[in-house]
């Protein structure tokens, strides 16, 4: 499972390429995508203050 990080920095990379985009869909859709990153990671922080056992589990990535 990724860390909040993670998750918020994939939010600020679609926002970084949703403001090089002029109005319209596809800017839309990358703004979009920011705020489910956001949503994830803010899921992630809520799973991990109920549960700090979670924290301490390797990211899949990493085995």
């Amino acid at each position: 499972m990724k860390k909040a990080s993670e998750y918020r920095k994939h939010a600020e990379e679609c926002r970084a390429l949703a403001k090089q985009l002029p109005e319209g869909p596809q800017r839309d859709q990358l703004l979009e995508m920011a705020r489910t990153w956001d949503n994830l990671a803010n899921d992630r922080d809520a799973l991990v203050q109920k549960h700090p056992e979670i924290a301490q589990l390797p990211d899949k990535d990493e085995d």
